[in-house]
């Protein structure tokens, strides 16, 4: 059975086989023993916490194979996006320019470094072995995160966002850095990925032009990377996609990779998930498949179960389930249909 927990310090090592078969550009992933055992201790922290409203906390999760006691993959909320440092997009939107002498009005795509979703709470750090890529396990590591969320609303903002990650080449060559970031720096874009990672994309970002980058002046290889997805983070896009994200205007600096926005209320796990109470049985007669999670804090655990729900009945698992979710009798669950 597969279960997604938070993340402990024992965990490193697996951890850091997991950043090392990441997609370029999962920054919050960096393959760094020390960097990555910061950011466990910092998890561990935020979980311990006792917060009345959303801050600089961050909750890291893992899925881990229990019978092989092997981690496959991992994923992260950011309770706050630019609470500790400036949260850096690229805004995409058109200038207007007209002459009243000649009645022309024309409008053309610029790109502006901005803050604006400084405050969000933001998704990141999605990654899941290539196996078990587009099977429920994928949907277990990115909406348990909402089941979450839907568990510990106080802890959380009013709206989520989170960076796909845009394309670039098998040789990790992104014709989006090469026409504007790599002017700055001259890093090719898998090494200004790496430093992201290590310390922060803040002293990057600071360095990125200050004034609007009009969109025609880009080499076409570069403008048809604008909100354009690597096919590897397809999946992570489309699983939020149907939780009722939208993309907007505003795109990541570095690759050009979309951005997706929610307001937290709209979002389908959130809103729609169910409460109930677990009660243990030797056989269920399953007729369908669900996420589910306990309600709890640092203890909290979520799993893929073929179960039999109905309404206003505990709901029936077996003990493998409760083992797995850490319940007993009457323990307060949480759950979606898949």
């Amino acid at each position: 059975m597969l279960v997604l927990r938070p993340v402990e310090l024992a965990d490193l090592p697996q951890l850091q086989q997991l950043a090392r078969d990441s997609l370029v550009g999962v920054t919050s992933l960096p393959d760094d023993t020390e960097r990555l055992r910061l950011r466990i201790l910092d998890s561990c922290a935020s979980f311990d916490k006792d917060v009345e409203g959303h801050g600089p906390e961050n909750y890291f999760f893992v899925l881990e194979d229990l019978a092989a006691r092997r981690l496959v993959g991992c994923s992260e909320i950011l309770a706050t996006a630019g609470f500790n440092e400036p949260f850096y997009s690229l805004r995409n939107r058109h200038f207007t320019s007209a002459s009243r002498e000649l009645n022309i009005e024309h409008g053309v795509p610029a790109l502006s470094l901005c803050q604006d979703l400084s405050g969000h709470t933001l998704l990141r750090g999605f990654h899941i072995e290539t196996a078990l890529v587009r099977t429920a396990f994928s949907e277990l590591l990115s909406r348990a995160r909402l089941l979450f969320i839907a568990a510990h609303s106080q802890r959380f903002a009013q709206a989520v966002i989170t960076e796909i990650v845009g394309f670039s080449t098998e040789e990790a060559q992104s014709p989006f850095w090469d026409a504007l970031g790599k002017h700055f720096f001259d890093l090719p874009y898998a090494e200004a990925e790496r430093l992201c990672g290590l310390e922060s994309r803040t002293f990057l970002a600071e360095l990125m032009p200050q004034y609007p980058i009009y969109v025609p002046m880009l080499p076409q290889a570069a403008q048809d990377c604008i909100g354009r997805i690597h096919p590897d983070g397809q999946e992570a896009f489309d699983i939020l996609e149907r939780e009722g994200f939208e993309t907007n205007s505003y795109i990541d600096l570095f690759d050009g990779g979309p951005t997706l926005y929610a307001r937290t209320s709209n979002i389908l796990s959130i809103a729609q998930s169910q409460t109930g109470t677990a009660q243990r049985a030797s056989l269920i007669d399953a007729c369908g498949r669900y996420l589910v999670s306990n309600d709890a804090l640092k203890d909290y655990r979520a799993i893929v179960a073929e179960l039999n729900v109905q309404a206003g009945q505990p709901v029936e698992l077996s003990a493998e389930m409760c083992a797995a979710l850490n319940v007993t009798d009457g323990s307060p669950i949480r759950l979606i249909a898949l």
